[in-house]
């Protein structure tokens, strides 16, 4: 299952005024008479104007963050990367194209910016300080909050440059073309084909919006729940593809599905039509032929650009990837993934139809690549936890209790990625993922051998560390943050035991009175209650690894410390979208931090000051009560998904979301004071 999406957030500057040089201008000769080799009485030539200078052309007229907000607005695909020699002027070197956008200029070549990065930089330069008006007053109010919507994703770079032989280059050219595939599948499912065209040239700041969100809506914080943030307007909202538009129309269709007797229309590989007056399961390949056939074919060819001695298990997946996209069997493709690791492959490679956050009901899975290359600095962390895998099993199986029995396992700890390319439902408008447990369903899934991958190369740059901090610093008291570590080790621990413990316990795949997880507590429940055994699990086990001498105290608090900051990220997210759909991970962060309160292990003070030395009213953390608090968290909630509990499940999202205690409005206002991170990509081969 996907895990934890961070958000950080950085203010912008505004731009420093335009400082062109004049043109210079000859001086008119006075009167009087003038020496000229001109015969007499012959009128002399009129001497030849010296051409006027043109105006020098400056770079330094917009601050970075504020340059890479800009081009955004404006749906440039350009992105200045950093100013690595500190001179506040953007350099030929520091720029960058990027992908997804509907060019791909050349900005800089040989050195030296070409016309096409002159044109963009004068358009940013000359982009008012606020929106454009429109042709009514609705017009220009809806335009206003298509910045404003941008303007809370702060454009976060994800760069490789990739020295590869001539085989590997022209695999990664057939995997782009799969990512660009995958996107306009994932597109059809949403039920978003051909609006995009529908877009004018003249509104930059809706395509962008549309581009990024993948959607018409508005998504961020403070405008997702406008009805009037739309990026077309008038479109208030798109049936996805992946159900009958009519049944759409009623809110609780996904009831319907719920209680319908047909368990096919609920399987993750088919879509719903209407067949008269029923509903009939169609399976991915029969709706989306003609896309899947696609997506096959460039498989294919990226197996055979690779050497089979060098990556034999890569091209084995690939070409199983292949065939699922022509039969939709995917149990064998998983066994052929399930057979990859960092050890017998330099790549990271998962195309397929897998989540189901993407859809209204938490029920069909959707198409997505994942394409990185494996990063060995985290390694060691496998060598340590596959050892006592069973043990973190039986463990978690005694605070479950009946009916659940600890059962082998055999899962892949995580291996560490660096993300290249994400496609289709694997990139999100605003955040990412940075941790992932899979498959979500068969044998692979079923008997403990899935694949648990961590992104390493996500939100590490200065930005987001530097606005986390921020963040931080205006909600707890200094003290609670001192054992806050810039080090990443506290962040890819959180994440490396919580996609572990979607292997572990009671999963998707575990049934109680005979039915799964979705059956027992439907689709949106179901999803709250494994991620929050996941990241339940994620804070359990940091005591459980230090008693076992695998961490040290100091390495151990700054864990629990980075895992409660995650959860006011999410907490100021809100806790359902405008469509009333819960947020599985805003959720289990409120029952983390209510549930905690509760055990008088954070604390909120009202007259406490912030570290930020600004902020009245803060959280204090008592660290030492963590463990024991943990522990009693674990056991509620592994315990209601052993027992298919669903009342006691609702009961808990009841006391703690909709009826908490926690100051909700006021995480949101100091979170939310700068954007979150929005991911950007840009790729160079060698």
């Amino acid at each position: 299952m996907r895990h934890w999406k961070h958000w950080m957030l950085v203010g912008m500057l505004a731009a420093t005024a335009a400082c062109g040089k004049k043109a210079k201008q000859e001086a008119t000769p006075g009167p009087g008479p003038v020496a000229t080799d001109q015969p007499a009485g012959k009128p002399a030539e009129k001497p030849a104007e010296k051409p006027a200078e043109k105006p020098t052309v400056t770079f330094n007229r917009v601050e970075r963050l504020t340059f890479n907000l800009v081009a955004a607005r404006l749906n440039l695909p350009v992105f200045w990367v950093i100013d690595a020699n500190k001179n506040q002027t953007i350099d030929p070197a520091e720029v960058t194209t990027l992908l997804f956008y509907d060019d791909a200029p050349v900005y800089a070549e040989d050195g030296v910016f070409t016309q096409a990065f002159t044109d963009a930089y004068e358009l940013i330069v000359k982009a008012a300080p606020s929106p454009p008006a429109g042709k009514d007053e609705a017009e220009t109010t809806r335009v206003r909050l298509m910045w404003e919507e941008l303007d809370q994703g702060r454009p976060t770079l994800v760069h490789n440059r990739l020295k590869l032989s001539e085989g590997e280059k022209k695999f990664v050219e057939h995997m782009r073309k799969v990512a660009s595939l995958i996107d306009q599948l994932y597109e059809r499912q949403k039920g978003l084909t051909g609006l995009y065209a529908k877009i004018p040239e003249t509104d930059p700041a809706s395509r962008r919006v549309f581009a990024r969100n993948r959607s018409v809506a508005c998504e961020a914080p403070k405008t997702e729940k406008n009805a009037a943030c739309r990026a077309i307007p008038g479109l208030d909202k798109v049936p996805v593809d992946v159900y009958p538009a009519d049944l759409q129309k009623d809110d609780a269709f996904c009831k319907v599905l719920e209680e319908h007797k047909d368990a096919a229309l609920r399987a993750p590989f088919t879509v719903v039509r209407a067949d008269g007056d029923k509903l009939k399961a169609v399976p991915y390949t029969e709706a989306y032929a003609q896309e899947m056939t696609a997506v096959a074919t460039e498989l294919k060819a990226a197996a055979a650009a690779l050497d089979p001695k060098d990556e034999a298990a890569l091209v084995a997946y690939l070409q199983a990837a292949a065939q699922g996209f022509t039969d939709n069997k995917w149990e064998p493709v998983d066994e052929k993934w399930a057979a990859m690791n960092g050890r017998n492959s330099k790549w990271y490679v998962r195309v397929a139809p897998d989540e189901t956050y993407w859809e209204p009901c938490n029920l069909k899975a959707g198409f997505h690549l994942t394409f990185s290359r494996i990063n060995p600095e985290f390694a060691v962390w496998q060598d340590k936890l596959n050892p006592i895998r069973q043990e973190m099993e039986d463990t978690l199986a005694s605070l479950a209790g009946a009916p659940y029995k600890a059962r082998p396992v055999s899962f892949a700890m995580p291996d560490f990625i660096d993300i290249v390319i994400n496609a289709g439902d694997d990139r999100d408008g605003t955040g990412g993922t940075i941790g992932q447990s899979l498959p979500n369903w068969g044998p692979v899934a079923n008997e403990g051998r899935g694949r648990t991958i961590v992104m390493a190369n996500l939100y590490t740059d200065a930005d987001s560390l530097a606005t986390r901090r921020e963040q931080a610093n205006s909600l707890f008291t200094t003290e609670s943050l001192a054992a806050m570590s810039a080090k990443s080790l506290p962040g890819m621990l959180g994440t490396i035991l919580h996609e572990a413990a979607h292997n572990l316990g009671p999963s998707h795949e575990y049934k109680v009175n005979g039915k799964k997880d979705d059956e027992a507590f439907g689709g949106a429940l179901s999803t709250t209650l494994e991620e929050l055994k996941a990241q339940t699990a994620a804070l359990y086990y940091i005591d459980f690894l230090q008693k076992k001498n695998l961490l040290t105290a100091e390495e151990a608090t700054a864990a629990y410390v980075d895992a409660i900051v995650w959860s006011m990220g999410h907490i100021a997210r809100g806790m359902y979208t405008e469509s009333k759909s819960p947020k599985p991970y805003s959720q289990l962060s409120a029952i983390h931090v209510g549930f905690l309160m509760d055990e008088g292990a954070i604390e909120w003070k009202a007259d406490a000051k912030a570290a930020n030395g600004k902020d009245t009213g803060a959280f204090v953390l008592h660290l030492d009560k963590f463990p024991a608090a943990v522990e009693k968290l674990m056991t509620v909630a592994v315990g209601l998904k052993a027992r298919g509990d669903r009342p006691g499940a609702e009961q808990l999202v009841k006391k703690y979301v909709d009826e908490g205690k926690i100051p909700f409005a006021l995480i949101a206002e100091r979170w939310l004071r700068h954007p979150r991170a929005s991911f950007v990509y840009s790729l160079d081969l060698e």
